[in-house]
Formats: C-alpha cells, structure tokens, sequence
C-alpha cells in the first residue's frame, strides 16, 4: 500500500525547471533513498514532500490525503538536516524536550517520558546532559535525529544526513539508521548523493538526474539493470563503452580474464593495477574504450602477474552486457 504519492511534480525558479513531471511512490514502512548528482532536483523534492516548497504542477497524496498545498507544520513528519540544526545553548535533552513542549496535548511527564526514550533509542542517554559543542559530529547527528523521532511522526525525512561526517562514523549511522528505521517500521525518504548509502540503506532508489526520475526500483535492480547510461555510471563503477550506434556497459567484477587464444570480445591494454586487499583493480584501455576497469581477486592477479603495459584478452558475458541504442 502507498504511503505517499508523489504524482507528476513540476518546480521552476523563474526559467529553471527544478523538477519536471516527477512521479514515484513510498510504501508504508519502506525506506527509499532519492539519489542524484548535485543539482538533479532531489533537495526540491523532499522539500516539496515537507511542505517547504509548493510545485507549480501535481500533487502529494500522503496517506490518501491531497497534501499538496498543505502547511509544513500540519503533515506531521520529522526532518533530519546536513547540519544538525542543534540549538548550542540547550543540552541534548533540551534539544529533544523543545519540539514537544509545543505539543499541547501531552502532559510534562509523557513529553519527558518520550524524550528519553528517543534518546534511548539512539543510544544517547548517558550524554543527555553534554551540550551539542561537547559531542562528537555523529552523536550530534544522533540528537536530531532523536529530536524528529520523539515527535511520533507518521513519516520522516532525512536530507543528506551524513554527508558532514567522515568515512567511518558514516558508515556505522547508517547502520544504525537503518535499524531504527525498521525496528519502529518508520516510513522514510532520505536524500543523498551517495551511492553507497543508497545501496545499503534502502529498500528502493529513486536515481534522479537533470530534473527527471531516471530508474526506481531495489538498490540488486538498480546495480544489475540499470535503465540507461546514466544510472549505470552513476550508480557504482561500470565500464561503459560504444561500437557504432549502441552504448555497451558492464560491470568490472563481470568482465572474464581468457587466454589470448580463447574466444575474446576485448583486448585492452593494462595502464596500472591498484591492490585494493581482496581484490585488485586494473586499470585499462582500448580503441573502443579509453578507460576499462578489470575487477579479479587479488589471490588471482598475483598468479597472473599483471602488469603495466601487458595485453590482457577479455570476455563480456552476455548475460551482464547492458545496451542502448544511441
């Protein structure tokens, strides 16, 4: 059952087509991740969805409501920004205690009550008298998202979350994100740039790109059937190449190593080989191709001793081989 509906969206900025004819939906529940280079129109979306921005075109059906036209504060949601959007005066229970003092409806203990339990669940009560400068970039991050959580929203939005934290705090949130978000079957839209966290997050990737939905569909479709061009070079590494009128691609880790006297599609020059512990990276060209990425485990690169300037002959399983007519 869709959750949300986003039906033939168009946003302009004076002659700029922000969005144009977006359609997708959520399911209750789901985690979907809105994927896309920097100015695709995915930040425009979500702010839609939220309320912040209205579209020139289309509508937002949330829970079988028209919410297209409906105010931020009446659609019931937690937001989660790049920034944390922390207050630095209040302490971590203070940021979490703000947004339901509002609610007029709950008395001081279930506002306290509930505030805790946000902060349990993000694991954050033994911090919750530290304020924001004496914590950590992902334990800030994990005060918003306590903050939009203690409200019991119906759904909530995540923009570009954990595009401020380095690799590895970002890593372990959006496990953690992720679990929280299915333990309490939370339905989430969350924006990113990122293709690891899509693939990983997700339950499906809307891949934007130039104001358009390119592909929507689970992160194993959108990494082995990519729609077009773009969503295959986009969305992970992959070799894409063109003979006459069609675009071939195909994924590094698919292409097969033969000998030279064996049946090849490819035989491509070796320019530099990059050990990357349990596989090795090989970096490669043709007539076809300035640019071939030759994925092997690296147990297997060692027997083969490739080296720089080698030939290396190549099969492209047809069973891997995406292709578009030009």
């Amino acid at each position: 059952m869709s959750f949300l509906e986003i039906r033939n969206i168009t946003k302009r900025f004076n002659e700029q087509i922000a969005l144009n004819n977006v359609s997708a939906s959520v399911k209750k529940g789901e985690l979907v991740c809105i994927l896309g280079p920097s100015g695709c129109g995915k930040t425009t979306l979500l702010r839609i969805i939220a309320g912040l921005e209205t579209a020139n075109l289309g509508q937002i059906i949330i829970d079988g409501k028209d919410q297209t036209y409906t105010q931020p504060k009446d659609r019931n949601f937690g937001i989660v920004f790049q920034s944390y959007a922390l207050f630095p005066n209040m302490t971590v229970l203070g940021n979490v205690l703000f947004g339901l003092k509002q609610r007029r409806e709950l008395s001081k203990e279930e506002v306290h009550a509930r505030s805790l339990e946000a902060l349990r669940l993000v694991d954050l009560l033994e911090h919750k008298d530290k304020y924001p400068r004496q914590l950590s970039g992902g334990q800030q991050q994990r005060t918003a998202l306590a903050r939009a959580l203690a409200l019991s929203p119906s759904y909530l939005l995540l923009d570009e979350p954990l595009s401020a934290l380095d690799a590895k705090v970002r890593v372990k949130l959006r496990s953690e994100i992720k679990t929280i978000q299915k333990s309490l079957a939370i339905t989430t839209i969350m924006v990113t740039h990122d293709q690891d966290e899509a693939l990983t997050m997700a339950d499906r990737i809307i891949v934007m790109n130039n104001a358009i939905v390119e592909q929507i569909g689970t992160p194993r479709e959108i990494y082995d059937c990519p729609s077009s061009a773009f969503v295959a070079s986009f969305v992970g590494t992959m070799n894409v190449y063109q003979q006459k009128s069609v675009t071939y691609a195909i994924r590094p880790e698919k292409l097969e190593v033969v000998n030279r006297h064996d049946k090849y599609d490819l035989a491509v020059n070796v320019n530099e080989v990059e050990f990357k512990g349990p596989l090795t990276r090989i970096y490669a060209s043709c007539a076809d191709a300035p640019e071939i990425y030759i994925d092997i485990p690296s147990e297997k690169a060692d027997a083969m001793r490739v080296r720089i300037g080698a030939t290396m002959f190549l099969k492209t399983p047809q069973k891997h081989l995406r292709r578009w007519t030009v």
